[in-house]
């Protein structure tokens, strides 16, 4: 097994923002592969962060973000639980991200619990009209139809959506790295996008 160096723990920390006894643990859990020591921490935080989340999140901010030259503006309120988070590097940078993700990837609701019961019934009648001409049996065609409506939940909502910097992660998964790294409960609460001339009739 490789030595666990003090220059190795730091690497670690810089890449994640995990405590030193953290890093060291996790490398040494590893054998000393920094990648997946990585992951270990990954699953640590994020199972770490699914704990936080019935806390109380009264403080955070609200960013703002505009595009194109101004022709796109988005604000967002992220919220955490003390004015000190709010205030870091790691909590700021995903107010940012989450605002730019707002701009560039449109989402239409927050949460799959925001969108309305009829956009999903007449998404799944749309999925059901393609194949019902398949031959495939009714369980096999509900199974596919949530599947699609997977796609459609990535394409509209918010949390669900592939991040725009890293399409590995989505943007759920994103709030749930900040949590890990401030040790707080990070929930992103609203958010609304304009375009301008949005909604006005083209003459």
């Amino acid at each position: 097994m490789a030595a666990i160096t003090a220059a190795m723990v730091k690497q670690l920390r810089d890449q994640t923002g995990a405590g030193m006894m953290e890093c060291k643990a996790a490398l040494t859990e590893a054998h000393g592969d920094m990648n997946e020591a990585v992951t270990l921490l990954r699953k640590k935080g994020l199972a770490q962060a699914a704990k936080r989340a019935g806390r109380a999140t009264a403080q955070g901010v609200i960013g703002s973000y505009l595009h194109m030259g101004g022709r796109i503006g988005v604000l967002v309120e992220v919220n955490c639980e003390s004015d000190f988070v709010a205030r870091t590097d790691t909590f700021t940078d995903l107010v940012k991200e989450v605002a730019m993700q707002v701009a560039a990837a449109d989402p239409k609701w927050l949460h799959r619990e925001d969108v309305p019961p009829d956009a999903i019934e007449r998404e799944k009648a749309i999925y059901r009209a393609q194949m019902e001409n398949t031959g495939k049996p009714a369980h096999v065609l509900d199974k596919i139809v949530e599947g699609k409506l997977g796609s459609f939940y990535a394409q509209f909502v918010l949390v669900d959506q592939p991040s725009i910097r890293d399409g590995s992660v989505t943007v759920a998964q994103l709030v749930a790295q900040a949590s890990a790294k401030t040790g707080e409960n990070i929930q992103i609460s609203r958010f609304v996008r304009f375009r301008v001339g949005e909604g006005v009739e083209q003459l």
